[in-house]
């Protein structure tokens, strides 16, 4: 970011790499839980929303906008 590093965990960066893949496409919660687990990981868990906050706070504002009821999208430009 600006020509420096930005840390991101391995989730992180799956699930940014992942919004970034599907660009301009509103990705569900759902979605993003299926790529980043195994079937079987609890879907009710609250862990993608803790992913996105913490990338949120580490990225531009508004990189990742929520669409209400649908998931997450990283915006064309």
């Amino acid at each position: 970011m600006g020509g420096q590093s930005v840390k991101l965990t391995s989730h992180e960066l799956r699930l940014l790499s992942y919004l970034m893949h599907h660009k301009g496409k509103v990705i569900s919660r759902t979605e993003l839980t299926e790529h980043l687990y195994d079937q079987d990981f609890d879907r009710d868990s609250n862990t993608i929303e803790v992913f996105v906050g913490r990338l949120r706070k580490k990225l531009p504002e508004d990189c990742i906008q929520t669409v209400r009821g649908l998931g997450y999208q990283i915006a064309e430009d």
